[in-house]
């Protein structure tokens, strides 16, 4: 409970203040411990970003993992929508440590490059699960396609500055052109 503790109010002292403007101590405040117990738990603020960004890409995934199971019978277009939409929401629901973590990750070991590969995994899969067995190293590059694409996308819906008819009409919009791709790939085949 007390890691959590600390995670939770670091998380909502670096969306409001940002990492390098938030210290150990006003983050011992927030989470109601000494500063002896975060030093305990965490030996500096860079390991709580690594495990506040470990958390972050794990509800992604989980998010994305959960939403697999409701992608039965639906097009590709609402397959590409649904996904994008519960990333968005996941993004959305920790939106200032997003911001926080995208302004100073390039201070801070990331555990992006570790995730990327791991979300161009379940892509792959679901792009052999439209277009049925094929080329691996094209189902590759449109994986990475995707994953580019979509993580752009989800990244400007989840803003600040969208609102929930803009951010919705960027998932469809960008789910749209992904659907398209596929279905020139279909024929292709």
């Amino acid at each position: 409970m007390t890691r959590n503790q600390i995670l939770d109010a670091a998380a909502e002292l670096f969306g409001e203040r940002g990492i390098t403007g938030t210290s150990t101590n006003r983050i011992a405040v927030a989470a109601g411990v000494s500063i002896g117990t975060v030093y305990r738990y965490f030996s500096d603020r860079s390991r709580m970003v690594d495990e506040l960004l470990d958390r972050l890409l794990t509800d992604i995934e989980t998010a994305f993992t959960a939403s697999l199971f409701k992608l039965e019978d639906m097009s590709v277009h609402d397959m590409f929508a649904t996904i994008f939409g519960v990333i968005t929401d996941v993004l959305v629901a920790n939106a200032g440590l997003v911001r926080a973590l995208i302004a100073g990750v390039q201070f801070y070991s990331s555990g992006l490059p570790e995730f990327e590969p791991r979300l161009r995994l379940m892509i792959k899969m679901l792009v052999i699960r439209i277009l049925g067995p094929g080329d691996d190293h094209k189902y590759d590059v449109m994986a990475s396609v995707v994953v580019n694409t979509g993580f752009a996308a989800v990244l400007r819906a989840s803003a600040l500055d969208v609102d929930g008819d803009e951010r919705r009409e960027l998932i469809e919009a960008t789910a749209g052109m992904v659907a398209t791709w596929f279905a020139a790939n279909q024929v292709a085949e």
